[in-house]
């Protein structure tokens, strides 16, 4: 059983969907099913973590078809350390559905099974066409997921995002075709291999192939200047639904992380393909994120922009990769995913008992459920904004220490130091609106109606305000596991013949 541990995250999902989709059940079994499947997710993703602790890279071979002819996928640290935070997130993100908004569309739950096949697929497979395939999974699902709900701003924000998302999957098959074409292989082993072996006559084209290729991933990614996607996306969706797309932005940096580890660092003429210029894209994706939090209007619209300023503070690490930045870097998207998933609950919490307002920076009712939901809010404001002591705090120091030694230390530490500042005054004005300043009457105001709050949304609130505090707390085990995971990554001489055997023995086509 233990040696199918690596396609578990991608079946599971698959199953229930199929299933779901094959039923057409009524919608209490419909959400059974899609709990259930999601809360053994988490069970797998959990046991997946232990199981890759011990450094052990397990290579798992569909078919029995040896690297790199047939799909492999590969557990590692890194890959099992984004399955479970994936699919701790989409446990939390299932049950904040269940307070209505699973009710708006027909089906909801089966293409949030397709979208947790299409995040951990991506995570964990071993070569860059099944990449591909995993990423039009989890962006088709993604599709369903947006529109979720009807009405005019998501209809035109799902055409803008159909329309970007398959120009980049089309640069994204273009991109593999002429790798395949000169190399030979799509195999991430094995890229790093050939790559190593290009004459030096077709180098240059090669290297435009392969920016063609990060280009893609940056574009998952929202990285300035393709980044201006995504507020208006994630806002029009709904609040839960953006609440797991915290984590579709994260798949970019992967990508663009395990290509240049395990690829592009092993040929002298790719290894500093993406400097310098790469560092100055993740310090303009900071700023941009900047901007876009003075100029919202909604809380939705700040958290949107937060999830742009952790992008480009993650890219900033991968773009001088080395064991500190990259170990920070995995500390950071940790808790930064945990942070922006739980805002993006909190601003449905919010604007459940503020009406139509909703979460707009504007007078509303006065809630009801103060004490808790300021609390909370307090907490997950402090760790968005980076301040002590909790695991923004944390995680921004983690960079900050890392990148001492980079090209552009004083810009960085000053991108980092500002970011969080802004955050602070965005958030702390939002607070003013929302819990200080005298509203207009509402339900609080009413001795004969008592708020009760949607049991599923509060308890996905419960569990992530609580993910955020555990992450501050156990700073210590979950940032010596994200040295451990760097470690493991930059091990490139211990990846490749796990996943290929001999390098030399394998045969390869003959061509012209």
């Amino acid at each position: 059983m233990m040696a199918h541990l690596p396609i578990l995250p991608v079946l599971i999902p698959l199953a229930a969907a199929v299933l779901l989709l094959a039923a057409n059940a009524g919608l209490a079994v419909t959400r059974a099913i899609s709990v259930a499947s999601l809360i053994l997710l988490a069970a797998v993703g959990a046991v997946l973590l232990e199981a890759a602790s011990d450094g052990t890279l397990r290579v798992y071979r569909l078919g029995d078809w040896p690297a790199p002819y047939g799909i492999v996928l590969v557990l590692d640290r890194l890959s099992a350390l984004m399955v479970a935070l994936t699919c701790f997130l989409g446990v939390a993100v299932v049950l904040a559905a269940l307070s209505g908004t699973d009710t708006r569309g027909r089906y909801f739950h089966a293409f949030l099974q397709f979208q947790m096949m299409g995040l951990n697929g991506a995570f964990l497979t071993g070569d860059l066409f099944n990449l591909f395939v995993f990423f039009e999974i989890l962006l088709l699902a993604s599709y369903g997921l947006l529109v979720h709900g009807g009405g005019l701003e998501r209809a035109q924000a799902g055409i803008a995002y159909v329309v970007l998302n398959l120009s980049g999957s089309a640069l994204f098959l273009v991109a593999l075709g002429l790798l395949y074409g000169f190399l030979g292989t799509l195999n991430m082993a094995d890229f790093g291999v050939v790559l190593q072996s290009v004459s030096p006559a077709d180098q240059g084209v090669v290297a435009v192939m392969c920016m063609l290729l990060v280009t893609v991933f940056l574009l998952k990614a929202a990285v300035l200047p393709i980044g201006f996607w995504l507020p208006h996306v994630y806002t029009a969706a709904t609040l839960p639904v953006a609440a797991l797309f915290v984590i579709m932005t994260k798949v970019g940096i992967y990508a663009v992380l395990r290509v240049t580890t395990i690829g592009l660092a092993a040929a002298p003429f790719t290894a500093d393909l993406l400097q310098p210029w790469l560092t100055w894209l993740a310090l303009g994706t900071i700023a941009l994120g900047c901007v876009g939090m003075f100029a919202a209007s909604t809380l939705g619209v700040v958290i949107a922009n937060l999830v742009i300023i952790s992008g480009g503070t993650l890219l900033l690490a991968v773009a001088e990769p080395t064991v500190p930045s990259i170990a920070a870097a995995l500390y950071y998207l940790v808790q930064t995913s945990l942070v922006t998933a739980a805002l993006f609950l909190l601003a449905d919490a919010l604007s459940r008992q503020r009406g139509d307002v909703a979460d707009r920076f504007t007078d509303g009712p006065r809630l009801q459920s103060f004490t808790a939901i300021g609390l909370i809010y307090l907490v997950i404001g402090v760790a968005a904004c980076g301040a002590p002591p909790l695991s923004g705090f944390l995680g921004k120091i983690m960079v900050m220490q890392a990148m001492s030694g980079s090209t552009h230390p004083v810009l960085v530490w000053t991108a980092l130091i500002v970011s969080g500042f802004a955050a602070a005054l965005v958030l702390a004005r939002a607070a003013s609106v929302f819990f200080w300043e005298p509203g207009a009457p509402g339900i609080a105001d009413r001795p004969d109606v008592l708020y009760v709050p949607a049991r599923g949304l509060s308890t996905a609130l419960v569990v992530m305000f609580g993910a955020v505090v555990a992450v501050s707390f156990a700073a210590a085990p979950v940032s010596s596991y994200a040295r451990a995971t760097a470690e493991q990554i930059l091990a490139r001489e211990a990846y490749v013949p796990a996943v290929l055997g001999d390098p030399a023995a394998v045969q390869r086509e003959r061509r012209p």
